[in-house]
């Protein structure tokens, strides 16, 4: 038996908010990565390794694959690296990334670059030698190989020229710097570029992405150059972007933390999924708590985000604790609880489909979602091939309100228990 929450249904008809409509760019192809005009908006990471060090290198990528990034940059500061390039770009295939160099100083190495087969080179105009009397070559090269150009212009490295002018490396230095290295490259008949305008600072690199998206239509690769640890430069990243991509400005992005590259990644796919512009996974709406609260949302709302790690389908899930915004949530949410007085409303769709004890809430939204799942055509038996694991957050593998230890397959994987089998051990 279902019980309706008394809430009006939203019509089909009804628009889904969005960010505002893209800034109309070019379109280049980075390996097999649209970058700019109406492509999605891609996920950019770049390794830690040494890259003379290739199977580390490799390692890495794959990591990094896997974790969804589409774009990876290595760096290549010394001849040692620019000589472990052809062996990154010819077997990164086996993780199929995009592998861009990273170029500074050395002039010498954007053509080894080149020649190595890397799929793009990003290079620094502010701090390589002579780089200006080498535009010409460099456009040949790259033009007859097909390999796109990132202009990556950085505040910390800001030509000195432009310093003496602006006094400091404001947004108008930046754009100024980006845009006078297009044009060289534009007399020598090469267009195939994207361009980025990084800066410490979010409030003037906001500013400095704005006045360079009115200026020109290259693709733009959005970053907060040297954000800092993981909380705060997650926070600059997503201030950043969130103002630059909700008006349509940015095409690439790359999340710069003083943490492991995968967490680059991470943060620059939630960044994507908030804003509607990448199919949302698992999206825990959850309360922060208050005095009304009759349950430990804290530990409930872990439990359950532990618990449907990796889920095979995009699902919103709410958790809530009381029962005053509980129901409301249900309107947007696939799958929910409202929990009080030592039990929890489980709620689909809108609808309230059982009432369970405190106890078997956790469990009960795995079992609801893997239902869930099955409608939407995933094969749940067939993914059964590992072991439980515990998933508990603390070490009694109790909740704070006396619910056990909730259990996930590993590695996403998932399992709806046979009729009459016994309950995995807690």
């Amino acid at each position: 038996m279902t019980v309706g929450l008394g809430m009006p249904k939203l019509r089909t008809e009804d628009p889904v908010p969005s960010p505002a409509p893209r800034r109309v760019s070019r379109r280049i192809m980075v390996g097999g990565v649209p970058v700019g005009g109406d492509a999605p908006v891609s996920v950019q990471s770049m390794t830690t390794t040494l890259t003379a060090d290739v199977n580390a290198t490799l390692q890495q990528i794959a990591e990094l694959t896997a974790s969804g990034c589409q774009i990876v940059r290595v760096a290549v500061p010394s001849q040692d690296d620019a000589e472990a390039l052809p062996a990154i770009a010819r077997k990164s295939p086996k993780s199929p990334i995009p592998v861009i160099a990273d170029i500074h100083f050395q002039p010498k190495y954007v053509f080894a670059a080149i020649e190595a087969g890397c799929a793009a080179v990003r290079v620094n105009p502010g701090n390589i030698k002579r780089f200006d009397d080498r535009v010409g070559e460099i456009a040949r090269a790259a033009s007859g190989a097909g390999v796109p150009i990132r202009i990556g212009v950085n505040a910390g490295s800001l030509d000195k020229r432009l310093l003496e002018k602006y006094g400091r490396a404001t947004p108008e230095a930046l754009v100024e710097s980006a845009l006078w290295e297009c044009s060289l490259f534009e007399e020598h008949g090469f267009g195939d570029i994207k361009i980025s305008v990084k800066h410490n600072d979010p409030v003037v690199m906001i500013e400095a992405y704005r006045l360079l998206g009115a200026a020109c239509d290259y693709p733009l690769h959005l970053g907060v150059t040297e954000a800092g640890p993981a909380f705060q430069g997650t926070i600059k990243s997503s201030v950043a972007f969130g103002a630059l991509l909700a008006q349509g400005i940015g095409d690439t992005i790359r999340v710069s933390l003083s943490a492991p590259p995968v967490e680059e990644v991470k943060v620059g796919t939630a960044i994507l999924e908030s804003l509607g512009l990448r199919q949302r996974g698992l999206e825990i709406v959850s309360c922060p708590s208050c005095g009304r609260a009759q349950v430990d949302v804290y530990t409930l709302a872990e439990q359950v985000t532990a618990g449907l790690k990796d889920f095979p389908v995009p699902l919103r899930v709410a958790v809530m604790g009381c029962v005053v915004n509980g129901p409301g949530e249900a309107r947007e949410a696939d799958l929910g609880v409202a929990s009080g007085n030592g039990k929890g409303q489980i709620f689909v769709k809108g609808q309230v489909v059982k009432t369970v004890p405190e106890a078997q809430i956790v469990e009960t939204l795995i079992e609801e979602a893997m239902r869930i799942a099955e409608e939407m055509g995933v094969d749940v038996d067939a993914l059964d091939t590992e072991p439980l694991e515990s998933i508990a957050p603390d070490p009694t593998g109790r909740t704070a309100g006396g619910a056990p230890a909730v259990r996930r397959l590993s590695r996403g994987r998932w399992r709806r228990a046979a009729p009459g089998s016994p309950s995995p051990p807690r």
